[in-house]
């Protein structure tokens, strides 16, 4: 690489400057009191880890998406974490040892092999909340209330949630006695929206008519709330798996409508987002004008399971850095006091005592006399009698 090439980055991969950060961490640490308010716990996971836990029962999509380095000091395989549900779930169910409800939230940086969208970053800031050991709708319930929260106290104005249950499809391969191969090759006609091929395939490959066209009516089964009665005329006589998944959705819907009517609903029974590891519900937040969700969530019971503690679990993560693109907070950029160099304790003592009432003081380095070299400094901390006090900046030298 040549010295006109150094200052490139990796596609996907991106600084954040001044205004950028401030806004983003602003709308971080709003956020992340929005999810304390409603008692959830924050936790900081390490960057990386060993794949021995970071991979185990999060599915092979995060392992796909994941990183690998070597540990210079085991020899052992470390990962870059791509999601981090399954760092919460670790800690949950091998650090915590709470046999009741753990409430868990976080937030930091991902890295993923492949951005998830074409002009997605591929260092997203991740930010989430895990609620641990309910398997009850109420904690379901709980999880996607704070996300509609959440986003509403980001500032979208408009919110349109995906809900599904990989419960539905899961029952329906039970039944049909798919290989793990034969599932998977359904899974991906199914999620690739493809009727004729998936058809074409069930032909050869399910002998029962019914099951047959059980799997075939699962990719129509979109759109708004009628789309529950229909698949409950369309799985008639099902196993009773499907009913029960069908129930939980419409309960769950009720009290979106209720607590949150600007919401908009879509139901998909199709939507396997996160399937290799989610066990219920599944969900997704959309905004107009963004094709991928800025937010997923789901119920993934079974995670904890190989880290001795197989508790009931529900969540959901925000991509914050594609929130901050599309609501553009405000910088709050705090307008400063300006200190010339001095040599004068009293100076040093008055500067930190601005400080301590939360001003921020810029200090003058040498060379540095005027107050309009740091265009954040408003103001300017001047002597007078042998006191310090500070005056108003005149905004034409500020601008200049």
């Amino acid at each position: 690489m040549n010295k006109v090439d150094r200052w490139l980055l990796p596609d996907g991969i991106e600084d954040m400057l001044p205004n950028e950060a401030m806004a983003l961490e602003a709308l971080r640490r709003q956020l992340v009191d929005v999810f304390q308010g409603w008692g959830y716990d924050y936790v900081i996971p390490p960057l990386v880890e060993f794949t021995d836990s970071l991979f185990t029962g999060a599915g092979s999509d995060v392992e796909l998406g994941t990183f690998k380095i070597t540990d210079q000091i085991s020899g052992k395989t470390m990962g870059i974490r791509a999601d981090i549900t399954p760092q919460a779930a670790r800690m949950d169910a091998h650090s915590m040892h709470r046999k009741g409800v753990n409430r868990l939230c976080y937030a930091g940086h991902v890295l993923h092999t492949r951005s998830k969208s074409l002009l997605g970053s591929r260092a997203p800031v991740q930010l989430g909340v895990e609620l641990f050991g309910v398997s009850s709708i109420q904690a379901d319930i709980e999880v996607i209330s704070l996300l509609v929260e959440s986003l509403r106290a980001a500032g979208l104005e408009k919110i349109y949630l995906d809900l599904g249950h990989v419960s539905v499809y899961r029952a329906i391969v039970a039944e049909a006695g798919f290989s793990a191969d034969q599932e998977q090759a359904c899974f991906e006609l199914l999620q690739a929206k493809s009727a004729t091929e998936l058809g074409r395939w069930l032909e050869q490959t399910v002998d029962d008519t019914t099951i047959r066209n059980w799997l075939l009516q699962l990719p129509k089964l979109s759109g708004g709330r009628a789309v529950l009665d229909t698949a409950r005329q369309v799985y008639r006589g099902a196993p009773a798996a499907i009913e029960a998944a069908l129930q939980q959705i419409d309960e769950l819907a009720a009290v979106v409508v209720r607590r949150y009517p600007e919401v908009q609903l879509y139901f998909d029974l199709s939507e396997l987002r996160g399937y290799h590891y989610h066990t219920g519900l599944v969900f997704g937040a959309f905004s107009p004008g963004v094709g991928e969700a800025i937010a997923n969530g789901g119920r993934y019971d079974e995670v904890g399971r190989a880290f001795g503690n197989a508790r009931p679990a529900t969540g959901f993560n925000i991509d914050l850095s594609a929130v901050a693109r599309i609501v553009q907070p405000p910088v709050m950029t705090k307008r400063g006091i300006f200190a010339p160099m001095s040599n004068n304790p009293e100076q040093w003592r008055k500067i930190q005592a601005l400080r301590l009432d939360g001003e921020r003081v810029v200090g003058g380095l040498d060379g540095q006399t005027k107050a309009l070299d740091y265009q954040v400094c408003d103001r300017i901390l001047v002597e007078r009698d042998g006191e310090f006090a500070v005056q108003p900046i005149p905004s034409k030298h500020i601008q200049e």
